[in-house]
């Protein structure tokens, strides 16, 4: 293709609005435009990278076996009321209503279509295993779209979903898809790992995310270098910090503390280390009348080293906070501690509460903690004596560097990560809400068992770029590439030879199925290279009048220092090489 007769839009500076890097870049390489908060018009230089990222998760995942059809982003509100996300998806879900007054939602997601599908037409054992596919436009309206395309509010998403006979079937259809989805992002040429992941609002039985490593990510990846363990943070498990609990060693003593009301102070003015501290954290959960109103609040205290933070995932999945919590207000702190927040402790409440203990505060002796009394603490704190022995102890922790990895093989790392992928073995989630069955081997109904796959397309994107870029522009893997080659000539309105060359060389390439980009548009040399170090092309050919009559042309790599002199003869085998063709 010649450059004339494309589209090329590059800007020398970012718009004020755009805060990261991918944001800044896309817009400045002229792949986006924004039409409002959160939507994109997605121009010609992007739209290429978008086919190639989808043309890539097609073959894939006609490969292992799934099958593609289109559902639609509008969708009536009647499926989602079945399994009652309709009321809690929250803003985010964009509810609208036709012109008879009926209710309908601009697609998040598929679930309760796909659902639909397969309750209408798998109905025996024999139609099972089946895998469906899309990819389509999504719409989320997020509070505060940010980033470009990383968290817009609409966006491109390839969902699949897998139907089974029993949870055995489906987790095997779970593995099929994790192994099509490395092969998806290796393909990519991006760096990523696949973690263990919370099921978050979907809900199901096992989940991972796929994350490609970069530093501007949003998201805490917890893995270990000498092992296969990976985690999301909100998932990462927090072992014990200690193998056994040691002997009382001090006596219990109330100790003044005048105005030091964090771990931190507290630990700095007794000169003890904050591993030595406890803080007290205090939720509440509430039951509910049918009309939504509270008529029963339960307090409960959780207890923690005073160095650590609480993971609300792993607090959220303890019986009895499951159904969702809230830190408690003043009023109930006061009520069964008599105290207010700074000084709580689980010793001499007004009232008692539920108390969870972290497994390592489990494990502690001699610890500081509160003493319900505003400006004391308790110090030589030990359970058995001081206290009772905890009834219920539980990871409740984020994990942080260093700390032993959960399989016993090395310590932990935390580096950071962007979602862009995230597989889940739903269960029966779905098909028992919209009663999707199908009879087995002895004719009874029973429930299919899912599982739900996603990519997003689009901020696949913005994640490569965040990862490799540098101060000229983007540098995109091969495979994502919107061209792979930019033969650039200088000066081809006055050389007859240089546009002899550059034409020969464009035609040959494109003869071989190379994406190869003519630049034929009479820029300067430095404008031109600019640009094409900005949009990121990975291989440049220049071609110029003294480089001919001295029998050579330049090659430079998109990641390469410097430009590599060859004849002229020589780059079309050079460029095969590199292109593995």
């Amino acid at each position: 293709m010649k450059a004339t007769q494309f589209f090329i839009s590059t800007l020398k500076e970012a718009p004020a609005d755009a805060e990261v890097v991918s944001h800044q870049l896309m817009m400045r390489a002229g792949m986006i435009k924004r039409l409002g908060a959160g939507i994109y018009n997605y121009m010609p230089m992007g739209l290429r990278v978008i086919r190639k990222v989808e043309a890539i998760i097609r073959e894939e995942m006609n490969r292992a076996g799934a099958v593609e059809l289109l559902m639609p982003v509008v969708q009536p509100a009647e499926l989602w009321q079945e399994t009652g996300r309709f009321d809690k998806m929250g803003p985010e879900l964009l509810r609208v209503k036709d012109r008879h007054g009926r209710d309908f939602i601009i697609q998040p997601t598929s679930e309760e279509v796909i659902t639909d599908i397969a309750r209408q037409e798998l109905r025996s054992y024999k139609q099972l295993p089946k895998n469906f596919y899309h990819i389509q436009t999504k719409f989320r309206d997020e509070r505060r779209p940010r980033f470009g395309i990383m968290r817009g509010r609409e966006f491109t998403m390839k969902d699949a979903y897998s139907f089974d006979r029993d949870l055995a079937a489906a987790t095997v259809s779970y593995q099929g898809m994790f192994a099509a989805y490395q092969r998806i992002f290796d393909r990519f040429g991006l760096q990523y790992r696949a973690v263990a992941a919370d099921t978050g609002a979907i809900g199901g039985e096992l989940s991972h995310e796929f994350q490609v490593i970069a530093d501007t990510g949003e998201d805490a990846i917890v893995y270990c270098p000498t092992s296969d363990y990976a985690a999301n943070i909100e998932l990462a498990e927090g072992v014990a910090l200690l193998d056994a609990r040691a002997a009382a060693g001090q006596a219990l003593n109330k100790t003044a503390t005048p105005g030091q009301s964090t771990c931190a102070d507290v630990a700095k003015l007794l000169g003890l280390t904050l591993a030595q501290t406890v803080k007290s954290l205090v939720l509440a959960t509430d039951e509910l009348n049918e009309q939504g109103e509270i008529i029963k609040s339960t307090v409960w205290l959780l207890l923690l080293r005073g160095d650590h933070e609480l993971n609300e995932v792993k607090a959220g999945k303890i019986e009895g906070l499951k159904a969702g919590f809230r830190f408690a207000t003043h009023g109930e702190i006061d009520a069964c501690f008599g105290c207010k927040p700074g000084y709580l402790g689980p010793i001499n409440m007004v009232k008692p509460v539920k108390v969870v203990v972290d497994r390592t505060v489990a494990l502690m002796s001699d610890f500081v903690c509160g003493a319900n009394e505003a400006d004391f603490h308790y110090t030589g704190v030990n359970w058995g004596r001081d206290l009772p022995e905890p009834d219920l102890i539980a990871d409740l922790r984020n994990v942080v560097a260093g700390d032993p990895s959960p399989d016993g093989q090395g310590v932990l790392a935390i580096q950071r990560g962007i979602e862009v992928g995230h597989v889940f073995l739903l269960g029966t989630k779905y098909s028992k809400d919209m009663n999707a069955t199908f009879l087995d081997v002895n004719g009874k109904p029973q429930h299919m068992v899912m599982g739900c796959y996603g990519i997003g397309v689009t901020r696949i994107l913005g994640a490569a770029i965040e990862q490799n870029h540098d101060a000229r522009g983007i540098i995109w893997p091969e495979a994502m590439a919107p061209f792979s080659v930019v033969v650039c000539p200088i000066g081809m309105d006055r050389s007859e030879e240089v546009k002899v060359a550059a034409t020969q060389l464009h035609d040959e390439l494109l003869a071989l199925g190379v994406d190869v980009l003519l630049d034929d548009r009479g820029e300067r040399p430095g404008a031109m290279f600019a640009d094409w170090e900005l949009v990121g092309v990975p291989h440049r050919v220049v071609i110029s009048d003294r480089g001919l009559k001295e029998g050579q042309i330049e090659y430079q790599g998109r990641r390469d220092v410097e430009a590599t002199k060859l004849p002229l003869a020589d780059v079309l085998a050079l460029l095969k090489g590199k292109l593995k063709l």
